[in-house]
């Protein structure tokens, strides 16, 4: 558990630590070495003749203020991958807060590294960040607790999150998340764990999650989490996807495509991310987090272009591609959950469920689909708010068409290959009732972290989903006008 501590003078700091500051920073001594460093006018940094300090890094002013580009965060992370000292100072007298909320998720994240799944030989005398000390002012102290304590929480449900996405996927089938699901949420008494093994799911009558699971010797699963920090009222819904390793079914992927497959479940961890930190946070609400699971794989009884399965709502989908296998399981899970309570406030799903995306929105932003207006609006607000931000694409009936069958109610994808990320959402909103806000986050982009080549999972968009379900409880929290 990393610890964490306010000061208001580095006279308080602990030595041999790592400090990071602005070059105006009035609190820095006043050396030949810092006046040198702050003589550059670019980023500085030193291991050397910085007593009683371990490493002092001076970060350019701009960068405390850049809520858009992420350049202070680009500047820290090269600092972390070798650390020097488990603990670090950071001057937050002057920093815009979405940064501030960026960096402190950042830092409280460096308690997972891949080292820790214990799969490759490392050196045990490494250092790693353990303590974090923050300079402010005795005015901003009141308002950084909590702030601290909420990106603490936030940061050990995307760690969660990230350490299950991260596991290779021969160990992370669906058996296997739903037994660290329950053997995480066990530390919470507010939370409970609902399990549909196979048999239960073609009961129930979801067709469409059998009908990807099938195909594998490791049998799909839903798991429902639900979280009651007060007794009644209405209840928050969230649905993950949770393929657990994807093949693209009958209609193989290539074997590039297929290398990040493991993390084609990164909905589904993330959702189970966010109940912890939810629980973690004690907040005064009833949530409820379903986990749709399966693996696409070949086999006997894998699905085959031109099936058609029936969901838990009655509505059938001709399934023309099995590489579109994360919309159905989507959509079983949203049709499950809008008839599970009887009040529910909105229902988000969450899925790294299309490239196309990414070739519309890159690597920064997340793909938010809609009909709600307000629903669109505080998801937007949350993102600029958390800097987790998402963008918002059309759904509305001119998608009807690609969705049409001939034999069934619904095709899974598109036969002309355009607007693959709408159309996906289209089908999806017939899931769930009008009754009920909905939004779909497509987070193929946002879902891992790419640097040298390398990919790993990065916890979003549990922050938005996070500072959306806040800003929500405050509103309901409020007198009304």
């Amino acid at each position: 558990m990393m610890t964490y501590q306010l000061i208001q003078s580095l006279s308080e700091a602990q030595p041999n630590a790592h400090l990071i500051a602005r070059p105006t920073s009035q609190q820095l001594p006043d050396t030949a070495l810092i006046n040198e460093m702050r003589a550059t006018g670019n980023m500085a940094d030193t291991c050397f003749g910085c007593a009683p300090y371990k490493r002092i890094t001076l970060i350019p002013s701009v960068l405390w203020q850049d809520n858009l580009t992420d350049g202070l965060l680009n500047a820290l992370r090269p600092l972390f991958t070798t650390p020097v000292s488990s603990h670090v100072i950071i001057d937050v007298r002057e920093i815009h807060e979405t940064v501030l909320l960026q960096v402190l998720r950042f830092l409280f994240n460096q308690v997972h590294r891949l080292d820790d799944l214990q799969l490759k030989t490392t050196d045990n005398a490494t250092i790693r960040l353990d303590h974090i000390t923050a300079l402010c002012l005795p005015e901003q102290q009141e308002a950084l607790e909590e702030i601290f304590r909420r990106q603490q929480a936030i940061a050990n449900g995307m760690v969660a999150a990230r350490r299950l996405a991260d596991m290779p996927s021969e160990q992370c089938t669906p058996q296997f998340v739903v037994e660290e699901a329950q053997r995480l949420c066990a530390a919470y008494p507010d939370l409970r764990c609902e399990v549909l093994d196979e048999q239960a799911i073609v009961a129930q009558g979801l067709g469409l999650l059998h009908a990807v699971g099938k195909g594998s010797s490791r049998s799909p699963r839903l798991l429902a989490i639900h979280y009651d920090g007060v007794s009644s009222g209405p209840v928050r819904s969230y649905v993950g996807k949770g393929i657990t390793f994807d093949t693209g079914g009958l209609w193989l992927k290539e074997g590039a495509g297929m290398y990040t497959m493991k993390y084609d479940m990164c909905g589904a961890a993330n959702v189970l991310g966010l109940m912890l930190s939810i629980a973690g946070l004690a907040l005064p609400v009833r949530v409820m987090g379903v986990l749709a699971l399966a693996e696409n794989a070949i086999g006997p009884d894998a699905m085959q272009p031109g099936n058609v399965a029936r969901a838990c709502n009655g509505m059938t989908v001709e399934i023309n591609n099995t590489d579109a296998e994360g919309r159905l399981v989507l959509a079983d899970a949203i049709a499950w959950a809008s008839q599970r309570h009887k009040e529910t406030r909105y229902i988000i799903d969450l899925a790294t469920l299309t490239g196309a995306v990414v070739k519309a929105l890159g690597y920064e932003l997340s793909g938010l689909m809609t009909q709600d207006s307000a629903l669109r609006a505080a998801l937007t607000v949350a993102g600029e708010q958390s800097g987790d931000r998402v963008w918002s694409l059309p759904l509305d009936a001119h998608l009807k068409k690609q969705t049409e069958s001939a034999i069934a109610d619904l095709c899974n994808t598109p036969t002309n290959n355009a607007a693959i990320s709408a159309s996906a959402a289209w089908l999806l909103h017939h899931f769930c009732p009008a009754t009920i806000p909905w939004a779909h986050l497509d987070v193929s982009g946002t879902a891992l972290w790419r640097e040298g080549g390398r990919s790993v999972a990065s916890g979003r968009p549990i922050p938005l989903l996070m500072q959306h379900l806040l800003n929500d409880l405050a509103v309901e929290e409020s007198p009304s006008e």
